[in-house]
């Protein structure tokens, strides 16, 4: 008990660290992007003022030439200065193309070095076609997209080219980033998709678990068996990626808390069971001393009347730990079995009757042997039929004897039954009222006696198989044949219960 009592899942510390790692993370991105944002307007600022600058010189048409080398200066201002605010990324590189670009159409003065100037462009920009192209074959997607528009940064900061090629070079460059961005645009909706179904999946776990009945689980075999249910679907769940982030951290609270709850509750059991089973040990220990109180007791019919009490109760107490379990049914077995010991002992007339009881059982047993071991018999049932009506009109035999002789018989029955084909519903009930009709009120006590002791073995034997059924795995090698032999064994006994309360039932109704 103890160890199962301390078997509870813990919290998984990885989790809880991932989740504050992703708080500081989210925290620091949301500092630099304000620090970004603040550097791009600044940005801003600095390439409106040169591209003013550059519409100034462009409206002198008289020094455009002494202001060619002023032009070149401030297009290598313009690349260096970073990023402006994406709003204005497009309008911004817009006017200082228009800018540039009527520098040197005035500057016709001056086309050797407008042309040397195109041609420089006119390189750099079919290597950002050439590197744009590249990208296609880059397999991480977001890398790739990345890379883009850090080609695209590039792309503005580079000058004009000729006009003849300018519409068919942008063209290219234009083609190789619609290839990416469309990849781009299909991973985050495939993401977004597989976020959808990490959602219904996670919502699917959390309604499963929840579905689990937890007043319903009474007993150890049950709670284990539910416990296995837990640990599997926390594994699924291990198993699945994020959900969409609207909904995520909800989806884990509400499972986890389904979780905590359910084995709060098992510790809750757990406890419970531990204190019913030595209250219940405590009431077996009452009741051992008053049998040991009355085991010496002369007066035979009423302390008859108290030991049967005795086992009565003791039938309606439930069970304690295994450790106790068998000491304390032994001592109070062993003061019944003395009392009643002692009781027969008074008899002599009894006695001597019930071992010619014993010798005639003895011989119908060795007769209905005979019968399964001839092979040529013909007639097999009808006269075990006769031997099992005999051993009904016979009485009791010695009190230390009779469940020896009783089980001998019933070997030899059974094999009677499996080679002449008989019923064993047929040797049931019926004949044991038979049998009481014609017994005694003392042999009646003592068969009921019998039949109480062996209704609290089997009691126990189906305590040990139920607690027993939670702790074989099925995976393991021979872990199923395992598995259900102890399922067969413990309906099996279920039955016998059945009919052995049938049997209680009907002498208390004769007493």
């Amino acid at each position: 008990l103890g160890d199962v009592y301390k078997r509870q899942p813990k919290s998984d510390p990885d989790e809880e660290k991932f989740k504050e790692l992703l708080n500081e993370i989210k925290e620091k991105r949301a500092e630099y992007n304000a620090k970004q944002e603040a550097e791009k307007e600044e940005n801003l600022k600095r390439k409106l003022a040169i591209i003013e600058e550059i519409k100034s010189i462009v409206s002198d048409p008289d020094n455009i030439n002494k202001q060619y080398n002023r032009i070149q200066q401030l297009q290598q201002e313009f690349k260096a200065i970073g990023e402006v605010p994406a709003a204005h990324v497009t309008e911004t590189w817009k006017s200082y193309q228009k800018a540039t670009e009527s520098f040197y159409d005035l500057l016709k003065m001056n086309k050797e070095l407008r042309d040397y100037d195109f041609k420089k462009n006119l390189e750099a920009k079919q290597q950002l076609c050439a590197e744009a192209e590249s990208l296609d074959s880059v397999e991480d997607v977001v890398l790739a997209f990345r890379k883009l528009q850090d080609l695209h940064n590039q792309w503005r900061e580079i000058g004009p080219v000729a006009k003849e090629v300018r519409e068919e070079l942008w063209a290219r460059f234009k083609e190789a980033s619609a290839k990416i961005n469309k990849k781009y645009q299909a991973f985050f909706e495939g993401r977004k998709e597989k976020e959808k179904e990490n959602e219904a999946a996670k919502i699917a776990l959390c309604e499963r678990i929840e579905a689990i009945d937890i007043d319903s689980l009474k007993s150890f075999a049950k709670w284990d068996e539910a416990t296995k249910i837990i640990i599997g679907l926390q594994e699924e769940w291990k198993k699945l990626g994020f959900a969409s982030r609207k909904v995520n951290a909800d989806l884990f609270a509400r499972f986890r808390a389904t979780c905590d709850k359910f084995f709060a509750r098992k510790a809750e059991f757990f406890k419970a069971m531990k204190e019913e089973f030595a209250a219940n040990l405590e009431k077996k220990i009452a009741l051992c001393e008053q049998a040991e109180a009355l085991k010496d007791s002369t007066d035979w019919k009423k302390t008859t009347e108290k030991m049967i009490a005795l086992q009565r109760e003791w039938k309606t107490i439930g069970p304690v730990v295994k450790k106790h379990s068998d000491s304390v049914w032994k001592r109070f077995i062993a003061a019944c079995d003395y009392f009643f010991d002692q009781k027969n002992k008074q008899t002599s007339s009894v006695h001597q009757t019930e071992h010619a009881n014993l010798a005639a059982k003895r011989e119908i047993i060795n007769a209905i042997n005979a019968l399964v071991a001839d092979e040529t018999e013909t007639d097999g049932e009808k006269k075990v039929r006769e031997l099992m009506k005999r051993w009904q009109e016979i009485g009791h035999v010695p009190f230390k004897e009779k469940d020896k002789i009783y089980a001998e018989y019933k070997a030899a029955t059974a094999k009677a039954f499996e080679k002449f084909g008989m019923k064993e519903a047929q040797g049931g009930l019926g004949g044991f009222e038979a049998t009481l009709s014609n017994s005694s009120q003392d042999k009646i006590y003592r068969e009921r006696e019998r039949l109480v002791r062996a209704y609290e073995q089997k009691c126990n034997e189906l305590k040990t198989y139920e607690n027993n059924l939670g702790f074989f795995n099925a995976q393991s090698k021979g872990g199923n044949s395992m598995l259900k032999e102890v399922e067969r064994r413990i309906q099996k006994i279920k039955e016998e219960l059945a009919l052995l309360e049938q049997k209680i039932k009907m002498i208390d109704e004769k007493l």
